[in-house]
């Protein structure tokens, strides 16, 4: 099946959808031998595609993993800041070739739980809204919010014009004056913790996701990744709410 050129080198690992175009309009992507323009497309399974001369490979195999990312690694696969990508957590054999790439995102400055694919099915069920995946936070914020200001968030906080979702929050404990909160969204707007909780006069300090759609971190030690099994990706395939 032929796809866009800028889809392609994404789910091969090469660049993220916006850095590809960057490439191709450089001229440094060939098809068949070809300089490609932007716009063009192809088929991973017959046509040859290349990156500064060198072949890109498109791997057979469907790949799920799940990440426990570092904070300080930028969900991307590609940074053009020199950062280090989260790609660069995982073996090369897997990194390249193989057209992993994470699926949603966890700000620079927060760790945990990150699903990386090459399955686009799957990243569709995993990315869109009408899924509601699950996604579990173990928060540190400044100060002691009350059951007001809990209530509050669990009910829905105005975000660019818009209420948040209906969320599960709760206390866990109490650090030296801080607090430790769980909590479950079943959406995803940018940095919307962080945000609801500035709103709300209650900064981040910590910012850590221990699940995602009921598949959790465990033992899995910070920078290190595992395979997810087959039940876990029927569940996740299905939209399964956890």
């Amino acid at each position: 099946m032929r796809e866009r050129l800028q889809k392609l080198l994404s789910r091969a690992g090469v660049a993220s959808r916006r850095h590809a175009e960057v490439l191709i309009g450089q001229g440094r992507v060939c098809v068949n031998g070809r300089i490609a323009r932007c716009g063009d497309r192809a088929d991973p399974g017959s046509d040859s595609i290349a990156v500064d001369g060198a072949l890109i490979g498109f791997a057979a195999e469907r790949l799920t993993l799940l990440l426990n990312k570092p904070r300080g690694v930028v969900c991307s696969c590609h940074d053009p800041e020199g950062r280090r990508t989260v790609l660069e957590l995982l073996p090369p054999e897997l990194a390249r070739g193989t057209g992993v790439h994470p699926v949603g995102r966890l700000d620079v400055d927060s760790q945990g739980a990150l699903l990386l694919t090459n399955d686009g099915t799957l990243t569709l069920a995993l990315t869109h809204p009408r899924y509601g995946h699950s996604k579990r936070y173990q928060v540190l914020v400044r100060g002691l919010p009350g059951e007001d200001t809990l209530q509050h968030w669990r009910q829905g906080v105005l975000l660019d014009g818009s209420p948040t979702r209906p969320a599960q929050v709760r206390c866990l404990e109490c650090r030296q004056g801080d607090a430790l909160l769980e909590i479950t969204l079943r959406e995803g707007r940018n940095r919307q913790i962080r945000r609801v909780a500035e709103q709300l006069g209650h900064p981040v300090l910590r910012l850590r996701r221990t699940a995602i759609a009921g598949i959790g971190l465990g033992r899995l030690p910070s920078g290190a990744w595992r395979q997810l099994h087959p039940p876990e990706i029927v569940r996740l395939s299905r939209g399964a709410a956890h």
